[in-house]
């Protein structure tokens, strides 16, 4: 489903039942995957990549250079950035940004570019990310600090002698520092 309203230029390649709503553009050589929503006012550029199963809410700009794993969440009015050191008189030099699967970015976080967010890490509403976050992180503020793990379902951690099971829906994890791991 395309909304009339909506600009999808040729060679963009669109996957199967995505939905791309109202005042969106998606320019030629963007690939998005299948089952994704795109909200009002979307923007996706040449070069980046969605993968399927993605929600991307209202006002939110994808350039050349994002990559959104499956099942990724970006809340209305996130921010990412492609230049670390922007300049109108110079060429662009985008740098690459990778969000890994099931990552859920807050409303009006910025992700500043070259950075990696973790399996489903979970960045706060207004939170600048400045540094990789680690899969099942909970980050937030200015800069964005771990405070917290969470379960692929949603479910905060508590961490016992390097061990967690979440009380919703009972997988177990390990962690050792910053590195937490689903246990099989």
């Amino acid at each position: 489903m395309i909304h009339p309203t909506a600009i999808v230029e040729k060679g963009a390649k669109i996957g199967q039942e995505t939905k791309i709503w109202p005042f969106s553009y998606i320019m030629k050589g963007a690939k998005i995957g299948k089952n994704c929503n795109l909200g009002q006012n979307v923007f996706v550029e040449k070069g980046a990549k969605i993968g399927n199963y993605v929600r991307v809410h209202n006002n939110v700009s994808i350039y050349d250079g994002v990559v959104l794993d499956d099942y990724v969440f970006c809340g209305p009015g996130m921010i990412f950035t492609n230049e670390l050191n922007p300049r109108a008189k110079k060429e662009s030099e985008h740098i690459k940004t990778v969000v890994k699967e099931g990552a859920s970015i807050g409303a009006g976080a910025v992700i500043l570019c070259g950075k990696k967010l973790g399996k489903y890490c979970f960045v706060g509403a207004g939170a600048v990310v400045a540094e990789d976050v680690p899969d099942y992180a909970v980050v937030v503020g200015v800069p964005a600090k771990i405070v917290g793990w969470m379960c692929e379902c949603g479910k905060g951690l508590q961490f016992e002698g390097g061990r967690a099971i979440c009380r919703e829906c009972s997988k177990k994890y390990s962690k050792k520092e910053k590195a937490v791991r689903l246990k099989k």
